[in-house]
């Protein structure tokens, strides 16, 4: 395994040696968390076989298969290598760091697939591991190659230039956000509504038992109408766009935002359609209703260029709450349970759990991260020039 270059000389000073840790240890930690979800997904049907949880690696290889496994199975473990391999490089442990990058995937995939063997649903596969261990591989030299040509100096430089000091997780938000949004939703990008299932997941447990009584009544409620859709889109995009808006420095970094994550609203909502109804669909849900919130969206967004940092983290709130209050009152159509069998069965199997949650919990730690924002002191050196 190559050695990793001296990370001090090519991302600044070693955050070790300053008391600060890498920003790529809790984003391994919480994709490593994310990859388990996906692997065991849906944790029911637990049984034994009888036989040792590592027989499949000498089992005959898998009679079917298809290019979507394989892509995913190998692409799933690119970004937990790589990302070991810089948490270990940039805390001072660059010697250990590509063969920790190397080994933790293909370790960690081996123990699921070894738990799968207990699962009814899941059928462990020696190909899996391999395509899992050469994804973790290959994250390593991508880290590798981002160390050797200095890529990550320019980060550095780019968020002392463009990020305020703290961010309290809002850039970790952000960037998970187009996978939030790929689940289907009654109303695109419509994040957030849990609050039925939430409600009967209460009922069935407190069912018999003396809490029965004291929960609320549930209430018949009406569908949106089409002005409080395109109301429901448009916050819905605005709220992260402020969030972004809080932790931008200056103006003209804000608008470049803006452009690029209309390209990504664009992007993700023909991906999310395409993947659930076929690419012939991609824009199906480009309706009027949609397209009226998405020009709000995009003017609010113009004219909240200019707010202050805390400012548009309490509107990012005050947005998200509105939202999440219109959802959370309005039916699931018969039309959206449909659209949510091509992700509770067949190939997206694995990652019907791991994104429905991240849908739903999505906008709440966008409220938490907001008001962590909202109550950051206020600090001179944020609209310093670049």
């Amino acid at each position: 395994m190559p050695s990793v270059p001296d990370p001090s000389a090519l991302t600044g000073p070693d955050p070790a040696r300053h008391g600060r840790v890498s920003l790529a240890w809790p984003v391994a930690a919480v994709y490593a968390a994310l990859v388990v979800y996906a692997s065991l997904f849906p944790f029911t049907g637990w049984r034994a076989q009888g036989i040792a949880p590592w027989a499949f690696l000498q089992a005959p290889w898998p009679a079917y298969w298809t290019g979507f496994d394989v892509v995913a199975n190998l692409v799933g473990y690119v970004p937990l290598g790589l990302l070991l391999t810089l948490a270990l490089a940039r805390s001072g442990s660059g010697r250990w760091a590509g063969w920790v990058g190397a080994l933790g995937p293909a370790l960690l995939s081996l123990l699921l697939e070894s738990t799968q063997s207990y699962l009814v649903q899941r059928v462990p596969s020696q190909v899996d591991w391999g395509l899992n261990s050469l994804g973790g591989l290959l994250g390593v030299a991508l880290a590798l190659l981002l160390l050797r040509w200095r890529v990550l100096g320019p980060w550095v430089q780019f968020r002392a230039r463009w990020l305020v000091p703290d961010t309290r997780g809002a850039l970790v938000l952000l960037l998970t956000w187009p996978l939030a949004v790929l689940y289907p939703t009654p109303v695109p990008f419509g994040l957030g509504q849990a609050w039925q299932r939430l409600e009967a997941a209460l009922v069935a447990l407190t069912e018999g038992s003396a809490l029965q009584g004291w929960l609320p009544q549930a209430t018949p409620s009406l569908p949106l109408s089409p002005l409080a859709e395109a109301l429901v889109v448009a916050l819905c995009l605005w709220a992260p766009v402020l969030l972004a808006y809080a932790v931008l420095r200056r103006p003209g970094q804000r608008l470049v935002f803006a452009l690029l994550f209309a390209g990504v609203v664009l992007a993700a909502g023909a991906l999310s359609a395409s993947l659930t109804f076929g690419p012939v669909h991609a824009w199906a849900w480009l309706t009027p209703p949609a397209s009226l919130g998405l020009a709000v969206a995009a003017a609010m967004s113009l004219f909240g260029l200019a707010l202050g940092h805390r400012a548009a983290a309490l509107l990012s709130l005050l947005a998200w709450s509105f939202a999440l209050g219109l959802l959370n009152r309005a039916p699931e159509t018969a039309y959206f349970a449909q659209s949510l069998q091509t992700w509770e069965q067949g190939r997206f199997i694995r990652f019907h759990g791991l994104s429905q949650w991240l849908g739903w919990l999505w906008p709440y730690a966008a409220l938490w991260v907001g008001v962590r924002l909202a109550l950051r002191p206020r600090a001179a050196h944020y609209n310093v020039a670049p």
